[in-house]
């Protein structure tokens, strides 16, 4: 931290505290070449994640719909909301582990699938049919044939 004094880089840490909020930490320093004291602030720097729609459109990345799909899908199944936070918790983390901050609607819908594939067929067919928007029962039929091979396997 460059002293706002005497310019000096080098500083040490006197006093850290965090906001009440514990979204900023304020930092008390001390500059080893002049002596003199400042104050530092420091908040995390969110940069949203964002989403690319079909139609090349960008919105901002929001859990709570993901949850909202994997609810619906999972309407009337034995799978607890707890299981959901799970799913939406590994498909948040598989987009914060992108080196760039953007997804597509495609890739979003790709890891949800994979994910409901291991945790309940009926409602990954659910969530399929509607994701991959099936033209007619020869794709809906094919899709299942995929599901009930990999099981026997």
């Amino acid at each position: 931290m460059k002293c706002p004094f005497c310019g000096h880089l080098d500083d040490k840490v006197v006093d850290s505290r965090e906001s009440r909020e514990g979204e900023v930490i304020r930092r008390r320093r001390e500059c080893t070449a002049c002596g003199r004291r400042f104050t530092s602030y420091e908040r995390i720097d969110e940069v949203p994640y964002m989403v690319v729609k079909k139609d090349g459109s960008r919105a901002r990345f929001e859990r709570e719909k993901v949850i909202a799909g994997l609810l619906k899908a999972c309407e009337k199944r034995p799978v607890s909301v707890a299981d959901l936070e799970a799913v939406a918790n590994r498909v948040e983390s598989a987009l914060q582990e992108r080196p760039d901050k953007e997804i597509s609607t495609e890739q979003v819908g790709t890891i949800v699938m994979r994910e409901l594939r291991d945790l309940d067929k009926v409602a990954y067919v659910r969530f399929a049919s509607v994701y991959r928007d099936f033209r007619d029962v020869g794709e809906f039929m094919t899709e299942l044939k995929g599901l009930l091979d990999a099981k026997e396997s």
